[in-house]
């Protein structure tokens, strides 16, 4: 069995070895056993049914909770020759009758649904009539009703159990505390399964986590080292969201925003744009995320704190899938703590839920004060040790300076008390400043006992203070108030003078040391040009096949390539990534850029890049024609598209008198309903404007009414 597992692995995925429990997981499913996995993002989660699935007779149905996740997977079995296809709501009513068809004649190997259309009995009914081989339920933490990720359908896929009870069941998570794995057991009826729990270390990611004092200048600084990578930007609110990547924009950062509150479309468009081009920001709520299988985001940045570290070590967990170096950083802050208390205290929930969600965030504030190795937290909190500093994070790298803080927290302590606790931190930090201004007089505040007594902090130390007090807990804030400070019951010890209290120092911001960019790590100097051209070459592929450039081959497969420089095919199959299929749709293509017998070609993606700066640094479509060394038509083609996108306006690209673009837009405009095609008036413009110009004034005009 485990032979022909790996003959598989080689020949359809091109790689030569198992990875960490795959093999035993395989081989477990293939012989009829149920299974649930943990591993994390990046650790070959799909293997693990995809490879069974090609073992056994029968269809392999797997269970997503996302369209984006299932088109993707069927568009990476697609390149590697693995008949699968995904059943969805998108789909006409033919299209799914052509696909059941497919089934019953025994053409599928890999069927993707979501739980709801699984669960419906017409499915079960059609899927007894089939043989099945496996059910593979992916995200299997969705059915943790005290999970973020909570999906009600997946409830019911626990009548799998006895529906099909000889069908061996796999049930796959990246993140699932113990609470959770126990849920996902007794709700799946996974009893008997054997459990298979990888490590939960990601070490290709470098963690940072900083205090946050500007945050848009601190993560400008951040993205300056990482031009031309892709990557995510989380925010917690709709609003920000927007505001930050209008700004990213603004800096010359190709950032797009996706939440909820925006129309469907629009959210598609720019999730496939995120997938399919390279170098793209997502500013994102955490909407974005789950089933976004793109292996080489290079960061993952919060402008603000996760609600739990389950939700940070997921959302983190999105850069580096391809185990290459990534980054995951955040900026964290006093308004952060103070806004998803105020957002628990809001909450639905029934008080024992907002006891346990106090707890996950009380558990994500004490790794941001963290003063030894993040990693060692980060894991110990998923009852994982690792036995020495990892060296990959922050305090590992940096060092953290630690000060008996144990005076300034009593007359913090004492300032909260003194003045009513009932006050902001910026109040009392004027107080223990001794600032004489209107807010102290009118309340009277300059005669209390503390006034003036910290003078030896600056307004920095004292609201770094302020922060680490709530976050361990000594101050809480006053929900019901204004969210002012108040005393906690665990702050007694430190004003009687029990005890001493240790808090870390923060660093003023220092210049990036070279490691602190992990994804500048990948290609050295002189591997640069051959680099970008196999790149470049990938995106044409990736363009002409209507898939993501990673689908072609993922950027580890691409470095191995570069290093190992294969010189035949017989070579070039022994790199990791490239399988028979893959080996002789793409591998002459690859040897010959390797080899210095082809110029890279220059897919569409970058001439666009490069259209848009021309064309709004103000050259005229035939200037750019010739600086691109292409036909005008093809120029006013990516022109309309790029207006049509709004990644360009009219006005930048053409420069047409205003009388004459009056005319056109009313030729366009004189009808009803949708805007008629191009060719219905160009006879009225013909010989003064070319064609392409319809086109452009066309595509602002539906860019704008959205006709």
């Amino acid at each position: 069995m485990l032979e022909q597992a790996q003959r598989i692995l080689k020949d359809v995925f091109g790689y030569d070895a198992f990875r960490g429990n795959q093999a035993a997981i395989i081989e477990r499913v293939a012989t009829g056993g149920d299974v649930l996995v943990l591993m994390p993002t990046g650790g070959g989660k799909s293997l693990c049914y995809q490879v069974p699935a090609l073992l056994r007779e029968g269809l392999a149905v797997v269970v997503s909770p996302l369209i984006a996740l299932m088109d993707d997977q069927v568009a990476t079995l697609d390149e590697l020759g693995v008949p699968a296809v995904a059943l969805n709501s998108t789909q006409s009513p033919e299209e799914q009758r052509d696909i059941a068809d497919r089934i019953a004649r025994g053409e599928i190997k890999l069927l993707y649904l979501a739980p709801e259309r699984l669960v419906q009995p017409r499915m079960l009914a059609f899927l007894q009539r089939q043989r099945i081989a496996l059910f593979a339920i992916d995200e299997a933490h969705c059915v943790s009703q005290w999970g973020h990720d909570f999906r009600p359908e997946y409830l019911q896929l626990g009548q799998l159990a006895e529906q099909f009870p000889h069908v061996p069941r796999i049930a796959l998570t990246a993140t699932a505390d113990r609470r959770t794995r126990e849920e996902i057991v007794n709700r799946l009826h996974l009893q008997q399964a054997e459990r298979f729990l990888s490590s939960f270390d990601r070490p290709n990611i470098f963690y940072r986590i900083v205090p946050k004092e500007q945050p848009r200048k601190q993560l400008i600084g951040f993205l300056a080292e990482r031009r031309g990578d892709a990557g995510i930007v989380y925010c917690l609110s709709r609003k920000k969201v927007e505001e930050v990547a209008a700004f990213l924009s603004e800096q010359g950062f190709p950032a797009l925003p996706y939440h909820a509150g925006l129309p469907n479309d629009l959210r598609a468009f720019h999730q496939k744009r995120f997938l399919n081009e390279e170098g793209l920001i997502m500013v994102a709520t955490i909407a974005f995320g789950m089933g976004i299988d793109k292996p080489n985001v290079r960061f993952v940045a919060h402008l603000d704190l996760p609600k739990s570290l389950e939700a940070y070590y997921q959302e983190t967990g999105r850069a580096g899938r391809d185990g290459l170096p990534a980054d995951a950083w955040m900026a964290y802050g006093l308004q952060d703590v103070l806004l998803l208390k105020q957002m628990l205290n809001n909450s639905e929930g029934d008080e024992r839920h907002k006891r346990v969600e106090q707890h996950k965030l009380d558990a994500m504030l004490a790794l941001c004060e963290e003063t030894r190795c993040r990693r060692q937290a980060l894991l110990a909190y998923f009852d994982e040790e690792l036995p020495q500093p990892c060296g990959h994070c922050d305090n590992c790298v940096d060092g953290v300076q630690t000060w008996n803080a144990t005076e300034p927290a009593r007359q913090a302590l004492s300032a909260i008390y003194r003045s009513g606790q009932r006050y902001g931190v910026g109040h009392l930090v004027d107080i223990l400043l001794g600032r004489d201004n209107e807010k102290v007089r009118g309340l009277g505040h300059q005669h209390l006992s503390v006034f003036g007594v910290g003078k030896a902090l600056s307004e920095g130390e004292w609201r770094s203070l302020f922060r680490q007090l709530v976050a361990r807990g000594l101050a809480d804030v006053d929900l019901d108030g204004f969210g002012g400070l108040r005393l906690s019951n665990s702050c007694r010890p430190l004003l009687r003078g029990e005890v001493e209290l240790q808090l870390r120092r923060d660093l003023k911001p220092q210049a990036p040391k070279a490691s602190s960019s992990a994804a500048s790590q990948l290609v050295r100097g002189e591997e640069r040009e051959q680099w970008e051209a196999l790149r470049a070459l990938r995106r044409k592929l990736a363009e002409e096949h209507s898939v993501p450039p990673y689908v072609i081959f993922p950027d580890a497969t691409l470095l191995e390539m570069l290093r190992s420089r294969p010189s035949t095919l017989a070579e070039m199959a022994r790199v990791s990534g490239v399988g028979a299929r893959k080996l002789e749709r793409y591998g002459e293509a690859f040897l010959e850029v390797l080899n210095g017998k082809a110029e890279a070609p220059r897919a569409v993606t970058d001439l666009r890049h490069e259209l848009i700066s021309l064309a709004s640094a103000g050259m005229t479509p035939t200037q750019i024609a010739r600086q691109l060394n292409c036909t005008e038509k093809n120029v006013y083609s990516l022109l309309a598209e790029a207006i049509g996108r709004q990644q360009l306006s009219l006005e930048q690209a053409l420069d047409l008198p205003e009388e004459l673009l009056g005319e056109i837009q009313d030729a366009f405009l004189d009808g009803e309903g949708e805007l008629p095609p191009v060719a219905e008036i160009a006879d009225l413009f013909a010989g003064r404007v070319p064609d392409g110009v319809l086109h452009c004034v066309r595509a602002a005009l539906q860019a704008e009414f959205e006709v």
